[in-house]
């Protein structure tokens, strides 16, 4: 199947537009990362505390961010998740401790922060566990059980938290809605003890900053092998000009999606790194092609110049380019559409970087082989000999002058 039998588009003659293209987005990304919103490190990377909040209206981040600073907890990202209407809020606390109780406090901090009208004496019961409340239960002993409290209070609240958590989403607006999960005399105490705030936090994350920092080191350490990897690789199979204009293209590429996350304010964790690696070798994979064409024409085209040979070879791949490219296009975008917003991140980079690099293997890596001949070119050219009598002309002429 193709899409254009006998294509005749001249890429090369329009090299000045796709370079324009190129440096608008390429130092429109490196402006902010320099100057506005950084490098988006994400938690793998840095080091922090992930919070997971769950509300039962529609949240305000301004009135979240408040509540946060009034605690002390200051650079607090907040995030919106899920669809429209699922009032879900990830909470980014940058935390130095690495231990178990480093966890316990973020939480415990984020949790003080949110209740800023907590009754005296009384505990949330969207934020407690069921071993807290069992604990509670077998002390208050509302059944009156014998022998065996602490099996049967250890049920009910394990029942209460399950629908709290499965059934309601993590938040309940209202003690009455534990009718048929508990007896009533138990949702009497519960209710003497504890109150419902307007939140629950369903899931804490931490990760230590000496990890996040040797994590940093490891991904910028595979993108530069994968880099020198394909470098040598193609300088093997074609000439080192060749792995050169490809190692410029995937910079190229990973530079503007990397400006992305950065003009987006998205984090950058482990799975964005993990994606800027499939697109290194997507995009090296559609150079390839290319660049296997423009060798399979030299041959048959030697007397050529060799910008019409790489126009021929470009225009020659062109269906084949487009018809990969855009199938794996709109398979990630599927994937950034309808993949949650544990796979945000990574789809985000693949929708980015195929645009990038399918057209950066038309735009950038061919002109680039052009140049670099051209240039060789001009550099052995011979100086061009003036006729044995002009030379003496010329001399009579600075005489007479």
């Amino acid at each position: 199947m193709e899409f254009f039998k006998s294509a005749n588009i001249d890429f090369l003659g329009k090299k000045w537009y796709f370079i324009a293209f190129s440096l608008v987005f390429s130092v429109a990304g490196i402006l902010s990362m320099l100057f506005w919103h950084g490098l988006p490190l994400g938690i793998d990377f840095r080091g922090g505390t992930l919070v997971y909040v769950k509300f039962s209206h529609e949240p305000n981040d301004n009135a979240v961010r408040a509540a946060m600073d009034r605690t002390g907890l200051h650079n607090v990202r907040i995030q919106r998740l899920g669809q429209a209407g699922s009032n879900e809020v990830l909470i980014d606390v940058p935390q130095e401790e690495t231990s178990e109780q480093a966890l316990d406090l973020g939480k415990t901090q984020i949790i003080n922060a949110l209740q800023s009208n907590a009754p005296q004496g009384k505990q949330d019961l969207n934020n407690t566990s069921s071993l807290s409340l069992t604990s509670y239960l077998l002390q208050k002993d509302p059944l009156h059980l014998g022998t065996d409290a602490q099996q049967r209070y250890s049920a009910i609240a394990q029942a209460i938290v399950n629908y709290r958590d499965k059934s309601k989403g993590g938040v309940l607006a209202s003690i009455d809605e534990l009718k048929g999960v508990a007896d009533p005399a138990v949702l009497a105490s519960i209710q003497d003890g504890f109150f419902l705030s307007d939140f629950g936090v369903y899931q804490v994350e931490i990760v230590g900053p000496q990890v996040g920092s040797q994590l940093r080191k490891q991904a910028i350490l595979a993108t530069v092998y994968s880099l020198a990897g394909m470098l040598v690789y193609l300088a093997f199979r074609f000439e080192l000009i060749y792995g050169v204009a490809a190692v410029i293209t995937v910079f190229h590429d990973t530079l503007i999606t990397l400006g992305a996350f950065s003009l987006t304010n998205k984090p950058i964790s482990l799975t964005v790194i993990a994606a800027i690696l499939t697109l290194i070798g997507y995009s090296n994979n559609d150079t390839i092609v290319v660049f296997d064409r423009i060798r399979e024409n030299l041959k048959m085209m030697r007397r050529e110049k060799l910008a019409d040979v790489v126009n021929r070879s470009i225009n020659q791949t062109l269906s084949r380019t487009i018809l990969t490219a855009g199938l794996t296009f709109l398979t990630v975008l599927a994937l950034y559409l309808f993949g949650g917003e544990v796979l945000h991140g990574f789809s985000f980079a693949l929708v980015i970087g195929i645009l990038i690099g399918t057209y950066s293997s038309i735009a950038i890596a061919a002109p680039i082989l052009v140049a670099y001949q051209d240039w060789r070119s001009n550099r052995n050219r011979p100086a061009v000999a003036l006729p044995a009598g002009s030379a003496g002309r010329k001399e009579k002429a600075r005489a007479k002058a």
